[in-house]
C-alpha cells in the first residue's frame, strides 16, 4: 500500500554534541519533534544527527524517530529510520527510509516497508511511505 502525509517541525532543539575531530562542515545533533496530517496523522520525536555546511548546503544526515498516530486509518506506533544526502545545488535529497521491522505496536503491528521525504519548493514537506501490513 503506499500513502502520503505532509508534516511540520514543531520543535527543533540543538544537544551538546563534541565529537573532538574537526572536519570540513559542522557535525551535530538535535532532538526534533514533527506533527504530521492527512493520510498519516500523529506526532513523531526524532533523533537527527548531521554533518552540514551551512553556507553551501551540502551535508548528509541520520535519524530514527518514534510515530505514534495512524497510517490510512490505522491507529499505533512505529519506529522509522532515514538518511538523506544534499549536494547543495538540488533540491531532492539522495534519500533513504525504513519502517524499523517489529516496531509497529496496535493497529500497525507487523507494519513494513519504505518510504521517502519529499520537499515541495513552496516548503512543503511530505512522507510517503510504501508498506504492507
Amino acid at each position: 500500500m503506499q500513502t502520503t502525509g505532509t508534516f511540520t517541525v514543531s520543535d527543533w532543539t540543538p544537544q551538546p554534541y563534541a565529537s573532538g575531530i574537526t572536519t570540513g562542515v559542522d557535525v551535530g545533533h538535535a532532538h526534533m519533534r514533527k506533527t504530521l496530517d492527512g493520510a498519516i496523522t500523529g506526532t513523531a520525536h526524532t533523533q537527527f544527527s548531521y554533518a552540514y555546511d551551512n553556507t553551501t548546503g551540502v551535508g548528509t544526515y541520520v535519524a530514527l524517530e518514534t510515530f505514534t498516530g495512524s497510517i490510512d486509518g490505522r491507529t499505533g506506533t512505529l519506529n522509522l529510520a532515514h538518511t538523506a544526502t544534499t549536494t547543495g545545488a538540488d533540491t531532492r535529497h539522495a534519500a533513504q527510509l525504513v519502517i524499523v521491522p517489529a516496531s509497529g505496536t496496535g493497529d500497525l503491528t507487523g507494519i513494513t516497508g519504505t518510504g521517502d521525504i519529499r520537499i515541495d519548493p513552496d516548503g512543503t514537506h511530505h512522507l510517503d511511505l510504501d508498506y504492507t501490513l
